[in-house]
């Protein structure tokens, strides 16, 4: 993989060494600098021409570089990165504030270390090339049962249904089961926020609990004193991938008749007693967005205990249509199906599963080595028998680090390291602010100082170990000019 050292060349090197250096970095192109500040781009097409005019190749490249160039500042997003880049833009510089370069983007990669990226190195090709070939492109094919029947064997599922992404399984799980107006879901603070969006859009009003402070998961406690005589349901969210307490959680349901929809974005993978979580309650819902465990580009799926469930938001996910009756509506519906394209890109991601999971098991492993000894993080607890999807990589700035986590993601980016807060508490989102909510500040302390780091599966532990290096770096600099400052107080 070509980094960012590849595609630099100092203003005073000459044209011999820029054209091997555009030759080894099979770019095209170079980034000058003067001491890491960017002066501008020198092609292949540059350093050909100088030469052909009569220019000496042991002469400077000071006078035949394009000092008219596109560049982006190094913060930003990938909608924009995407919308730089064309035929002629192939390679885009990445500047911070003072004009110095830290990263570059390209079409094939957006950041030095992106956080996560999935990765398609297995059957993707063939399976999406035997659609087009068949002609089979849109949501009818074999793929799509191929794919639900592998989501239930791989889950032990009793019933499955593969649906466009996984708000939308939230949404349909929530009516498959009759959950709508004057009915209270219980969720916890700390969520994406498809989980309360798809509680308001069945037109039921969610009830925020509190997360517990070591595994980051709804609270028991608060859980309990939320229950009131409009609860219908609690939906417990699998929390980057670390199994909520769903013993405690079944058994209150049953005490109580609720139903219990669990949110299992994160989560393919993660078991309680080698139970797949996602089978212990009602229904159980999964995303396939291009960033989890597997990714069908958009996808979803949910799983059901009940036959009638299932039935029911079989024919929803369809529009609505009645079995066996084509164009006839007996309800009024939704068009939730997934494609055969992308359900044969997650057939052939599942196939790949097991080796993602070894994958993540290493990476997890050399951050705990390289990072977490530092004793600057503290991360979510796993209770005994209980695995993990290891979907991403998150950990909570201890106190003892005088850093601001926001600051942290600023440094590392300008690092070429990309990273991510963990998610906000719902309880400050304007839309669920008049809500019900039961809080003591948990989710608030984790979400201030919760930073995710890059876990895809594809690095190396020489790069989970550089990427820890600069985190601990970072903190240690600041720690140290903090201190600095205070003692000449």
């Amino acid at each position: 993989m070509v980094q960012l050292q590849d595609l630099c060349i100092e203003h005073t090197e000459s044209l011999k060494n820029a054209l091997i250096k555009i030759d080894d970095n099979a770019q095209g192109l170079l980034f000058v600098v003067e001491q890491q500040k960017l002066l501008g781009i020198l092609t292949d097409g540059d350093v050909r021409r100088s030469i052909i005019s009569g220019c000496d190749i042991t002469g400077s490249i000071t006078e035949i570089f394009n000092k008219n160039y596109v560049y982006l500042h190094h913060s930003a997003s990938v909608e924009e990165i995407q919308q730089t880049l064309n035929e002629k833009i192939k390679v885009i510089p990445l500047l911070d504030d003072e004009g110095k370069l830290v990263d570059f983007s390209s079409y094939y990669r957006l950041h030095r270390t992106p956080v996560l990226e999935p990765l398609l190195g297995g059957n993707e090709l063939e399976y999406v090339t035997d659609c087009i070939k068949t002609n089979w492109v849109s949501s009818q094919g074999k793929y799509v049962q191929q794919f639900e029947q592998t989501i239930m064997e791989y889950t032990r599922a009793k019933y499955a249904l593969a649906v466009s992404n996984g708000t939308v399984a939230l949404h349909l799980a929530l009516v498959s089961l009759g959950i709508g107006p004057g009915d209270e879901v219980i969720v916890p603070d700390i969520t994406f926020g498809a989980t309360l969006n798809a509680v308001v859009l069945a037109g039921a009003k969610p009830v925020i609990v509190d997360v517990e402070p070591n595994t980051w998961n709804m609270s028991i406690e608060l859980l309990i004193k939320a229950l009131s005589n409009k609860t219908k349901a609690i939906m417990p969210v699998h929390i980057y991938g670390i199994p909520c307490n769903m013993p405690d959680i079944i058994t209150l349901a049953k005490k109580h008749e609720l139903l219990v929809v669990e949110d299992c974005a994160e989560a393919l993978g993660s078991s309680i007693n080698g139970q797949h979580v996602g089978t212990f309650g009602d229904v159980g819902t999964f995303s396939f967005f291009g960033n989890k465990v597997i990714t069908c580009g958009e996808g979803g799926a949910v799983i059901f205990k009940s036959a009638s469930a299932y039935e029911k938001a079989k024919v929803l996910r369809d529009h609505g249509m009645t079995p066996g009756k084509r164009y006839w509506h007996d309800v009024v519906g939704y068009n939730y199906r997934l494609t055969n394209l992308q359900a044969a890109i997650g057939c052939a991601q599942f196939e790949q599963l097991e080796t993602f999971r070894e994958k993540r098991s290493n990476i997890f492993s050399w951050y705990e080595k390289y990072l977490l000894s530092s004793g600057y993080f503290s991360t979510q607890q796993l209770p005994e028998n209980y695995q993990s999807s290891l979907w991403l990589f998150t950990a909570v700035l201890k106190s003892t680090c005088l850093i601001e986590r926001d600051n942290l993601i600023s440094k590392l980016a300008k690092l070429g390291i990309d990273s991510r807060p963990i998610f906000y508490p719902m309880s400050d989102m304007p839309p669920f602010k008049d809500y019900q909510s039961l809080l003591v500040g948990n989710a608030k302390a984790i979400s201030k100082r919760g930073i995710s780091l890059p876990t895809s599966v594809y690095l190396s532990e020489k790069e989970v170990k550089l990427i820890s290096e600069e985190v601990i770096n970072c903190i240690a600099g600041f720690n140290s000019f903090k201190g600095m400052v205070k003692s000449n107080a």
